[in-house]
């Protein structure tokens, strides 16, 4: 034992906690595998704290995404005892003795350990276009486009996504059938639907079956959203205006 791992545990009063991490290395495991680790059970250690006390401490081979530690990049997302949650805001404390099981988020290809590849999301994301789309003007802009409070409010809360794809982890239509667009995505579309200053047209990529059409609203992905942006929310909206499309095809929001 290092005099580090050492005196956090003093500091702990030698309580630990059992963590059970989703280990994945190709070329070496034929598929995941559980791997226990005691860590240091501390009032103010969330998982991440304690997958980040596992690889300086105890095992430099783990491998993990995280960034902030604040709950703004997004990038800790992992299955936290079979729910999607941010690492950084989910504390040990939460699970009495445990065990914590900590696994990759559900729904994507595994690249090593607890490590997601994102690709499908991000290809996704970029289809609806999430950036404001002007008609008729040269770049670079030189105009500024006012709003009032009420035209920011429209679309402030789905502005708020971080993109760490809890939404897409815990969506069951997304888990059987990738193809569906997605919560994150089609919330983002319409967070610039909803804006004064945006000129585009998304109905195209938004309509299909596989994109708000395919959302049976079981709501998963409001429920774990650590934003509250409320991804339920922004499909139900949209399939409304596409439903108006298709009887006022003038009608663009």
């Amino acid at each position: 034992m290092t005099d580090t791992t050492q005196a956090v545990r003093q500091a702990a009063g030698t309580r630990t906690i059992r963590m059970e991490v989703a280990r994945y290395r190709p070329g070496q495991d034929a598929e995941p595998v559980f791997q226990g680790y005691d860590v240091p059970l501390m009032s103010d250690w969330a998982v991440l704290d304690g997958l980040n006390h596992i690889k300086d401490q105890l095992d430099g081979s783990l491998s993990y995404r995280w960034s902030c530690r604040m709950g703004v990049c997004g990038s800790c997302g992992m299955t936290v005892n079979g729910e999607a949650r941010l690492t950084c805001g989910t504390f040990l404390t939460e699970y009495g003795e445990g065990p914590v099981r900590i696994e990759p988020l559900k729904g994507f290809p595994v690249i090593r350990d607890l490590v997601v590849d994102i690709d499908d999301f991000l290809a996704k994301l970029s289809s609806v276009r999430p950036w404001l789309i002007r008609e008729g003007e040269d770049l670079p802009l030189t105009a500024e486009y006012a709003q009032t409070p009420e035209q920011l409010e429209a679309y402030k809360q789905y502005s708020m996504c971080i993109n760490c794809l809890l939404c897409y982890s815990a969506c069951p239509v997304y888990v059987l059938d990738p193809d569906f667009l997605g919560p994150a995505a089609i919330a983002l579309a319409q967070r610039y639907n909803l804006d004064s200053r945006d000129m585009g047209d998304r109905f195209d990529v938004l309509s299909q079956d596989d994109a708000v059409w395919g959302c049976t609203f079981v709501g998963e992905c409001t429920r774990v959203c650590p934003k509250h942006v409320d991804p339920a929310e922004a499909i139900q909206r949209y399939k409304l205006t596409a439903a108006l499309r298709s009887v006022l095809p003038w009608s663009r929001r």
